[in-house]
């Protein structure tokens, strides 16, 4: 029997939520067992252009070849920075803590992460980034929403299909505005309504990477923008694209000698195909 003691027992709301937060902790190692599996294979290949470099470097004595193997030597490892520095990002800070976030880096971490991927089908991405307050987030689990909506945009497309990553404010509701969208085959009318419930899929089953086809996607992004006091939006049709939109609640902070004030980064300009 239990003493008097021990805890009282949880109610079913109480649960409920706490199996939500262990299936949404569960959610985000998978993601990230699923970013480091992919690029471990960038790295490697990072690894291997810069011992090749080097070799061709001490093979060969005259300046110009060593100079141009010490530049292809310098870029790998700039990259391969860019690459740790992504999986260190999506590794940090695994608790449900909110804090101040920069929205823009961590869309550029994540879209390094996922480099190597869209490569491979020749997705291009075109960056439209304004200047946006910090966002008062959790980083990790928007990575995660970020991370679900763009695997989603690169399986929805065709080879050398096309993605836009924009960024900004929504002025009617005060809020910063992400939104994702490609120019795919697009979500059936009829499928829209159901898109975020959990376990609907239009999806066979996953393709060959591995990932997309359960259905849990979608509805734990949406639970993840609700717990942020935020919003998502779809809007798709058929044989021309889809767009998801992220709203999310700008970080505010006092002044040191006024009224409260939105934290603001630099301007990012937008980048071409």
């Amino acid at each position: 029997m239990p003493s008097a003691s021990d805890p009282p027992p949880l109610t079913p709301e109480e649960e409920i939520a706490m199996l939500r937060k262990r299936l949404a902790a569960a959610q985000r190692m998978t993601a990230l067992g699923e970013l480091i599996s992919t690029t471990t294979h960038e790295f490697n290949n990072v690894l291997m252009t810069i011992i090749n470099y080097a070799k061709i470097g001490l093979r060969h004595k005259d300046q110009p070849t060593r100079d141009k193997a010490f530049e292809k030597i310098l870029a790998a490892g700039n990259r391969a920075a860019k690459i740790t520095n992504g999986i260190l990002g999506a590794a940090r800070n695994r608790s449900d803590d909110f804090a101040p976030t920069d929205l823009a880096k961590l869309l550029e971490e994540t879209l390094v992460l996922l480099e190597r991927e869209l490569s491979k089908y020749r997705i291009s991405v075109e960056r439209q980034i304004e200047d946006v307050p910090l966002a008062m987030v959790n980083p990790n689990q928007i990575q995660q929403v970020v991370l679900n909506l763009l695997i989603n945009a690169r399986q929805a497309l065709s080879p050398g299909g096309l993605v836009i990553v924009k960024l900004g404010m929504d002025k009617p509701t005060g809020m910063i505005s992400l939104t994702i969208r490609d120019n795919g085959s697009g979500i059936a009318p009829e499928h829209l309504p159901r898109i975020f419930d959990p376990y609907f899929t239009t999806k066979t089953g996953p393709d060959e990477t591995g990932k997309g086809g359960t259905g849990v996607g979608l509805a734990t992004c949406r639970e993840i923008m609700e717990w942020h006091q935020g919003r998502i939006q779809v809007a798709s049709t058929v044989g021309k694209g889809t767009a998801f939109t992220l709203k999310l609640p700008a970080a505010v902070v006092a002044a040191p000698a006024g009224p409260a004030v939105a934290v603001g980064v630099p301007a990012r300009s937008a980048e071409p195909t």
